[in-house]
């Protein structure tokens, strides 16, 4: 295989040349993805405010048109007395009594999001149990069945401190014990039921997974001075209900792309058709096991639904946890949808991509598993506030940092083929932001050779080789590494901004590092594992190493 390097330039940097002046104007032009006419470059704007507290993605900026604003009010009920009237999605920015169509309630707002900046195109600068309950298809009643409503499994509660020294582990503990409730409960209805399926969705969601957004929530939780039984069993809880919507989102996402690989071992709806008995033909085998597969994803978020209806909360925190969980099961669905639509029609706009980063997996992975937490601790609106800022941009930054995994990283490392991205036809950031700058600078051959590969699923190695080179030279590499860096500085900037308990914020600070690839006090990132590059924000801001 080629080197994915540009051959007449160091790794990741853009040469000299046409490239060298694609500058947008303005910061409409800046959300809209457009570039100027002329290529002349602007001067940057050092007053320009912090892209994860300002409107962005997922959110009407009062108003103003953009990329990102709706362009309908959703209807709904009308607003009560104080509050104002229903906004955009999620949240209007900096008005917390101002709901939009999915916001959690007055009260909770939720913070914009970061766009694209200039740089990026141009130069840097449950309920109690029914006693009575039949047995499904039972002819009388009281007759007891397998799926009752009997109270779940006696769970163990650690001490906080003992979650703290392993919040994996003591989450693995808990998904253990809460699976292996929900397979009994669904061998009970059918045999093959339970181990076809329900033994499937609990063995992925145990083998395997970071436990990434378990751990957003309980040093949050542990952040805003959370701790106790009560909130101990809570987090754990709600822990376990995340990773089951990952497993949900994990298996349906896989099907949609047809992805045959995941965490290294085949995917679900590909485990199901080879290993499928009594079914003649490898088509209706492939179609049985993407069926099972679709079932496994709802099952996967029924469970999920259950055991946070399950989870005892304290009545503050009751209304907060319920909502941020509505809104994010839309959420994530909403930026499926985007994604979807994206490599549907093979959009390239940067606000489009940016958007279905924000809303598949910048809320969820990140933001509202902080928001969890502050609301399990039942915390002020300025450590929730700045918790939400901080994951906005972390969580878009994990995203950034995923699309250019796909595409440099070591496949051992990330548990799937390089380059599935590009073959899908992913509207990523990544792609839009190398088109985008190809298309500014005439580069037409570069321009052909992304027309002609993306969206290709025969595409081979040494053409995926030639998709890479594009991706450096003209500069798209760098920008979206030093984008990822900026949105990482942003989200540590916000968790330093309010009083939070120290020892709990360097976990948040060292998890944030895990999931975006970045160490404080550096910048740009390398998917390929060389140095990290020291940033410099626009208008000429060092990071802070604190």
């Amino acid at each position: 295989m080629r080197s994915s390097q540009g051959k007449d330039h160091p790794a990741g940097e853009p040469p000299p040349g046409p490239y060298r002046a694609v500058r947008l104007l303005a910061p409409v032009q800046a959300c809209r993805g457009e570039l100027p006419a002329d290529g002349a470059p602007a001067a940057p704007d050092a007053s320009a405010p912090d892209a994860c507290a300002t409107p962005g993605p997922c959110q009407d900026p009062g108003g103003a048109a953009g990329p990102y604003a709706s362009r309908t009010a959703a209807p709904g009920p009308p607003p009560a007395a104080g509050a104002g009237s229903p906004g955009s999605y999620p949240a209007n920015a900096g008005d917390p009594g101002v709901p939009g169509p999915y916001a959690e309630g007055p009260g909770a707002p939720g913070p914009g999001a970061p766009g694209p900046d200039a740089e990026d195109l141009g130069e840097p600068g449950r309920s109690a149990a029914g006693a009575g309950a039949s047995r499904p298809c039972a002819e009388g009643p009281g007759v007891p069945g397998p799926y009752t409503e009997a109270p779940g499994p006696h769970l163990d509660v650690p001490d906080a401190r003992v979650v703290d020294a392993d919040v994996a582990g003591a989450v693995d503990r808990h998904l253990s014990a809460l699976t292996a409730h929900r397979v009994a409960q669904a061998a009970g209805l059918d045999q093959g039921f339970g181990a076809d399926l329900a033994e499937r969705v609990a063995r992925f969601t145990l083998d395997g997974g970071k436990r990434i957004r378990p751990r957003f929530l309980w040093w949050a939780l542990r952040a805003c001075e959370g701790g106790g039984a009560p909130r101990t069993a809570a987090a754990l809880g709600l822990g376990a209900a995340l990773e089951l919507v990952q497993t949900c989102a994990l298996v349906h996402d896989d099907v949609m792309d047809g992805a045959p690989v995941r965490r290294g071992r085949a995917a679900l709806h590909v485990d199901v058709a080879a290993g499928s008995t009594g079914i003649t033909g490898p088509r209706r085998a492939r179609d049985f096991g993407t069926a099972v597969a679709i079932l496994a994803g709802d099952l996967a978020l029924a469970w999920a639904d259950d055991v946070v209806a399950e989870t005892v909360l304290a009545p503050a925190a009751a209304g907060r946890v319920r909502g941020i969980w509505r809104a994010m099961r839309t959420e994530m669905v909403a930026g499926q949808y985007l994604d979807l639509r994206g490599q549907a029609s093979a959009s390239r706009s940067p606000a489009h991509a940016l958007r279905a980063a924000c809303l598949k997996s910048a809320l969820y992975t990140v933001e509202r598993p902080l928001r969890l937490g502050a609301a399990l601790a039942e915390a002020d609106e300025a450590a929730t506030r700045a918790l939400s800022s901080a994951g906005r941009c972390v969580g878009t930054a994990f995203q950034l940092r995923d699309d250019l995994d796909d595409l440099f990283a070591d496949p051992r490392r990330t548990g799937k083929p390089r380059g599935g991205d590009i073959r899908e036809g992913k509207p990523t950031y990544l792609l839009a932001v190398a088109q985008a700058r190809a298309g500014a600078a005439g580069d037409r051959a570069a321009l052909d050779v992304l027309e002609q590969s993306v969206g290709r699923a025969d595409l081979s190695d040494a053409d995926l080789d030639r998709v890479r080179d594009v991706v450096v030279a003209t500069g798209a590499r760098r920008a979206v590494e030093e984008k990822t860096a900026r949105l990482t500085a942003q989200g540590l900037r916000h968790l330093d901004s309010v009083a939070l308990e120290p020892r709990a914020v360097g976990r948040l600070r060292d998890l944030v590092g895990t999931v975006t690839g970045t160490r404080p006090g550096l910048g740009a990132p390398r998917a390929d594992g060389g140095p990290q590059r020291p940033l410099r924000l626009a208008g000429g801001c060092g990071v802070s190493g604190r």
